[in-house]
């Protein structure tokens, strides 16, 4: 009997929880030293090389048909580059895990847009997750309040990081590339890499100076790991679903963010977030549910 697109997808969302849920607590120590348009166009350009490098020694062609690529290019500006710039200023200027929750409201802004632009209203169990899931953002609010309006350019960038990431993805899904998930991310993360090159030679003319290893590994790390593997997971996934539940399987992402950066960070732990992490938790399963 086949497998259904949700039960294929359910491994990868597994992983893409662990990947890029351990990923936040990371992009302050990545900026310590460099800025952050060096430190976002280094794990591009790293992980877009190395991702086409595999599929080149796999034997796939590296080949996109010309018509997709004004759609490609479309997505790779809009997921990648706003998403990279505004996840990163966002987690530097507000808790990591509170950073996370707000770029993790792609998933209702990826309803809301396929619904404005084309009409296909959520229904039936997608409006239970869709509100559990705004719910959980909600619990997890409440009590980061404070972090808002100390810095209230993070709480924005949070949500900027959101949209733009919902309105990439309902590109690329709409324009089905028929090129293998492994090219097609590494294509686009070459494609964003420019504009955070060019920025990153603007801003650091002039500032030569030494990284120390930590910085240097844990940019390694970040390439190798949520930018290439996380990246080739998440398009795995955009191609089994339809986008909106695509975006609510990654609901438990900012949970698993909150408890690493309660680890590594003592960020904050307790009942609000604990009733958060239930509420995405349900809510990523009815939008998988068979």
């Amino acid at each position: 009997m086949p497998r259904s697109p949700s039960a294929k997808a359910l491994p990868l969302v597994l992983l893409l929880t662990f990947v890029w849920g351990t990923n936040w607590a990371l992009f302050p120590l990545a900026v310590k030293e460099v800025s952050v348009w060096t430190f976002r166009s280094i794990s591009l350009v790293g992980a877009g090389v190395l991702l086409l490098a595999i599929a080149r020694l796999r034997g796939m062609s590296l080949a996109v048909p010309r018509a997709c690529w004004p759609a490609v290019t479309a997505a790779a500006f809009i997921y990648l580059v706003v998403w990279n710039l505004a996840s990163t200023y966002a987690a530097v200027l507000i808790p990591s895990g509170q950073a996370a929750i707000l770029g993790f409201t792609m998933p209702l802004w990826t309803v809301l847009v396929v619904w404005l632009a084309f009409g296909e209203k959520p229904r039936g169990r997608m409006v239970i997750a869709m509100a559990l899931a705004a719910l959980g953002v909600v619990l997890l609010a409440i009590p980061a309040h404070a972090d808002y309006a100390a810095a209230p350019a993070g709480f924005l960038l949070g949500l900027l990081a959101g949209l733009g990431w919902a309105v990439g993805t309902v590109i690329l899904k709409r324009a089905n590339v028929p090129t293998p998930a492994l090219v097609l991310t590494g294509w686009q993360l070459l494609i964003a890499a420019v504009p955070l090159t060019i920025g990153a030679l603007w801003l650091g003319a002039g500032q030569a100076h030494s990284v120390s290893w930590q910085t240097i590994l844990v940019i390694a790390y970040i390439t190798v790991v949520p930018m290439a593997i996380g990246n080739v997971t998440w398009f795995s996934i955009a191609g089994l679903l339809p986008p909106g539940v695509a975006g609510l399987s990654s609901v438990m992402v900012p949970m698993v963010a909150m408890v690493t950066g309660a680890l590594a960070r003592s960020e904050p732990l307790g009942p609000w977030q604990l009733g958060a992490m239930a509420c995405s938790a349900t809510a990523m399963f009815l939008a998988l549910r068979k």
